[in-house]
């Protein structure tokens, strides 16, 4: 399969550069250095498949722009398999390929904020957003941790970090970053663990009820998932047995799937939408005050919503993480 035309394109995008940079040396009588860019940047370090990319779907000027940008940068081993695993050609892309091609790029590049690495392993772990767009026009979330190196929605590792630009930072990884499902952001982040492990047990049922696959489509939803923490599911084992003695993996998977439903409302609801009163989930009415933010179930039990982990926005959704299991009448 015809991969790219590495030499034209990054010919055609140097020259792009040369001639707009030196444009500006003209206008100011060639006293100003020129600045280097994150397109510059990436055309240093051979990134010729990231700068054909970039001129498929017209980001060159964009990141030429004032900024500042963050962009991790795939290098052209990343790119040659995400080309080959889809069959996209850069040379003949459709509107809707354009399109979405554009997405995955601007998934990689932060807007507004120049994020060192030393920034992303103070910070340890944790979500920003990126310039792509998801459901109802919302920026897409990406989590980054740093326990083995800086890593990226749990695929994407940074190989070569910190190369500064005039107008922002270039980290090149060695994995293209995917538009992110539900399912990534359940996976990834290790606090969620244990509704991972109810989304497979519910699945595991019969008739088998498809959590993992439905959270895992790009295409499906857009849904909102109250996403309760590690902690919240062992304390809902405590409360159902106060003796210990219950594992998560002991419960009914039919039980399981009830109670998944009343975290789970059809549509894409950040933060700011929540409606203060009812609140109808597939499982059926819960109460949320959009003031004290909380959820309140059939039964009064009161669920904190996680201020500091609301609008993870993902492809498919958005998620809310929440220190409370909803439960359905008892």
């Amino acid at each position: 399969m015809k991969i790219i035309s590495k030499n034209f394109k990054l010919l055609t995008v140097f020259l792009l550069v040369v001639g707009i940079t030196a444009c500006s040396d003209d206008d100011d009588n060639g006293t100003s250095p020129t600045p280097t860019t994150v397109v510059d940047i990436a055309i240093e370090n051979n990134l010729t498949s990231l700068a054909a990319a970039l001129q498929a779907t017209d980001l060159v000027t964009t990141l030429q722009g004032e900024g500042p940008f963050t962009v991790f940068a795939p290098s052209n081993d990343a790119f040659a398999q995400l080309l080959s695993e889809t069959g996209l050609d850069l040379d003949n892309l459709s509107t809707a390929e354009k399109a979405l091609v554009k997405n995955i790029l601007l998934n990689h590049v932060i807007i507004g904020s120049t994020l060192t690495s030393t920034n992303l392993v103070d910070a340890e772990s944790g979500y920003t957003n990126t310039a792509a767009i998801g459901p109802n026009e919302a920026n897409l979330s990406l989590y980054f941790t740093t326990s083995n190196g800086v890593m990226l929605n749990g695929s994407s590792t940074v190989t070569n970090a910190d190369n500064v630009a005039s107008n922002g930072i270039v980290h090149i990884v060695d994995e293209v970053i995917g538009l992110p499902t539900i399912a990534t952001f359940a996976t990834t982040n290790p606090a969620l663990s244990n509704l991972v492990a109810a989304l497979e047990l519910a699945d595991s049922g019969t008739p088998t009820v498809p959590y993992i696959a439905t959270v895992s489509d790009a295409t499906a939803g857009p849904f909102t998932v109250f996403a309760p923490t590690n902690d919240a599911f062992s304390n809902l084992l405590v409360e159902l047995d106060p003796s210990g003695n219950t594992a998560l993996a002991d419960l009914d998977p039919a039980t399981v799937d009830t109670v998944l439903t009343y975290h789970i409302v059809s549509g894409n609801i950040q933060s700011s939408g929540l409606p203060n009163g009812a609140v109808m989930t597939l499982g059926g009415e819960i109460t949320a005050d959009n003031s004290a933010f909380t959820l309140t179930d059939s039964n009064n039990r009161v669920s904190n919503i996680v201020t500091s982990l609301v609008d993870i926005q993902s492809i498919n959704g958005v998620v809310h993480v929440i220190d409370m299991v909803l439960l359905p009448m008892q």
